[in-house]
């Protein structure tokens, strides 16, 4: 004979796993944003320059002109652009790698960073455009010109996450081989190409902020909105249309997601590789695959990599300074490979 638990019993004994991981998880992204706070401090306070924490201070809160309070200003604007664009790219990343169901997506397997430099390379030749200005308006233009096509080349309405692979990556092996031609008869589309392909934040500033702000402001309200749908997406294209997923018009918003965050901050900074990539992959680490929480720990610590890549090049070669997308690139190889050999022996 069976004797049931009087309620209260069963629910003192029941488990509370649950409600302590997202506990914990709330408490591990209020973490993040203070490492991100720190890290941000950081960029602002240290540099290729050498500057007193005196001068910091007075270049924040009493600007009166001075060399230290241009200085100052200057880390200011990087700061910022840095901790938007490493958002942008770790969003993007999060949502290519869900829309994909490829955990080694990034932002540059659709084509979008290709599209990006194209667009520049053509702005140089053919229209004689020098400034970083000029170059963001080419740069979105292209982006999103490319994205457009790999959601049409991809199927439009029947895109499937396969599709959209094929045809990114053979738009990007044609764009890339049409970089190399330009360059190559160019000199000068090479000189100035041969930075800001590299990465970099160093030419920061209002204007270019400005441009972009609202590009990214869009994309990242879109890439939070679409966390559910494309939650239900994982689980199978069958699994979701049951849950009421749409597909397709999911698909094509995480398209455009991607692209403005993407577009956006490859115009302002050039490509800078891995942060899409690796920082969505560890979150997953610990987070799980739930996109509710994968895509704020990803928009709150790839900043934290970007501006800490960008501190260290500073710091690296005083008093020049190497381009953060080398930085991150350093970093980022060894790292992914730790991560992805460490998953595989878990497989094992």
């Amino acid at each position: 004979m069976l004797v049931e638990s009087p309620p209260e019993q069963r629910a003192d004994t029941a488990p509370a796993h649950p409600n302590r991981r997202a506990l914990l998880r709330v408490l591990g992204l209020l973490l993040s944003a203070v490492i991100l706070v720190l890290v941000a401090l950081a960029s602002i306070a240290i540099g290729a320059k050498d500057l007193s924490l005196q001068q910091v201070w007075h270049g924040l809160f009493e600007d009166s002109g001075t060399y230290g309070d241009a200085v100052v200003a200057d880390r200011l604007s990087r700061t910022v652009l840095g901790a938007l664009a490493g958002a942008a790219l770790g969003l993007a990343g999060a949502v290519l790698q869900a829309l994909t169901r490829n955990p080694l997506a990034d932002p540059g397997l659709l084509g979008i960073n290709a599209g990006a430099s194209a667009a520049v390379v053509t702005a140089i030749t053919f229209f004689g455009v020098t400034s970083l200005s000029g170059y963001v308006w080419f740069a979105f233009c292209g982006a999103a010109a490319v994205g457009a096509l790999v959601w049409f080349l991809g199927g439009s309405r029947g895109a499937t996450p396969v599709r959209l692979v094929l045809a990114g990556t053979a738009i990007t092996a044609a764009l890339f081989g049409y970089l190399q031609a330009i360059m190559i008869l160019d000199e000068a589309a090479l000189g100035r190409m041969r930075f800001w392909t590299v990465g970099s934040l160093s030419s920061a500033n209002g204007s270019v902020i400005r441009q972009v702000l609202p590009f990214l402001l869009i994309g990242f309200v879109l890439a939070l909105l679409l966390a559910r749908p494309l939650n239900a997406m994982a689980m199978g294209d069958d699994t979701a249309k049951a849950l009421g997923a749409h597909l397709n018009r999911t698909r094509g918003l995480a398209m455009l997601a991607a692209t403005l965050l993407c577009g956006a901050a490859t115009a302002a900074c050039g490509p800078i590789a891995f942060v899409g990539l690796m920082v969505p992959h560890v979150v997953r680490s610990f987070t799980g695959p739930d996109l509710r929480w994968i895509l704020p720990y990803a928009a709150v610590l790839s900043p934290v990599l970007l501006l800490g890549a960008d501190v260290i090049g500073r710091v690296l070669a005083r008093p020049a300074e190497v381009q953060v997308g080398i930085v991150t690139a350093i970093i980022g190889g060894p790292v992914f490979i730790y991560l992805v050999r460490r998953r595989r022996t878990a497989q094992l």
